[in-house]
């Protein structure tokens, strides 16, 4: 996605994206989608993640995460999520029922659920509903215990596992402390040679890991071209503002080593 404010910005956008579609890998998918672009209205607002489950029909809130950095543009990129929100319990029940009426809508009956919503003045406008749950490493931030017996922990995935197969996991309910990820962004494009950092990163407190994804030598880009992350860093405290000072810290105690590309790799990759 590309926020434009008028029309430069939005002519600019366009020739960006029909580039960016016509990237070998892309055509590579032979989608007709490719071929399509979406334009939409500017949301102002605070935006949430919602992580649900449906049983018959009924949707169980596991978790609303707060997205507390500004998305205003210009490429929106994720950085942090913390659960459990810090809104008023009637902005949570706003979420709550409009998340709701969009599951009905789509008649999404049983299995996982991933929302996207934003809050303003004028209510909750839903921007995503999927049948899935919140996607690869950040399903970490998600840890579940058995009333009866809080040293049961699980993790998302077998919570989710168990209610594939038929269990019943309404005694499983989220930990009590607070938790958060951040999705490291790529600072800038070129060629990473090393993270420095590391183990000063790890040993901020409330910090449970930090995970690299990427790898040496690989050439790093940015949105709107790009769509990875360097990796995650995780956090658990007992506030929902520790665990989000947790991580920050944490992010900056990193240090990137990124080289300019060669020119024949920026030829190659656009």
């Amino acid at each position: 996605m590309i926020r434009v404010d008028d029309e430069p910005s939005l002519v600019a956008a366009f020739n960006r994206l029909r580039s960016l579609l016509k990237a070998p890998d892309i055509r590579g998918e032979r989608s007709d989608l490719h071929d399509t672009v979406i334009v939409e209205g500017f949301i102002e607002g605070r935006e949430f993640a919602v992580e649900g489950l449906m049983t018959a029909g009924r949707l169980r809130t596991l978790a609303i995460f707060d997205k507390p950095d500004t998305m205003d543009g210009p490429f929106f990129e994720e950085t942090i999520y913390v659960t459990p929100s810090s809104e008023p319990s009637w902005v949570e029940s706003a979420i709550i029922r409009a998340i709701t009426a969009a599951i009905d809508a789509l008649g999404l009956r049983h299995g996982p659920i991933h929302a996207e919503c934003r809050v303003n003045a004028e209510g909750v406008f839903v921007l995503e509903v999927a049948a899935r749950p919140i996607g690869g490493l950040c399903a970490r931030v998600l840890r579940f215990e058995d009333a009866l017996d809080e040293r049961a922990a699980v993790s998302f995935e077998e919570l989710l596992l168990r209610h594939a197969i038929g269990q019943n996991v309404s005694d499983y309910q989220r930990e009590r402390c607070a938790s958060a990820v951040m999705m490291i962004p790529i600072p800038r494009r070129g060629v990473l040679r090393n993270i420095m950092g590391l183990d000063r990163a790890r040993a901020v407190p409330d910090v449970e890991d930090v995970r690299i994804t990427a790898k040496p030598d690989q050439v790093l880009i940015p949105l709107p071209e790009g769509a990875s992350y360097l990796g995650f860093i995780f956090a658990r405290a007992p506030e929902p503002a520790a665990a989000v000072a947790a991580v920050r810290s944490a992010h900056e105690r990193l240090v990137f080593d990124i080289e300019p590309e060669l020119r024949v790799l920026q030829s190659v990759h656009g």
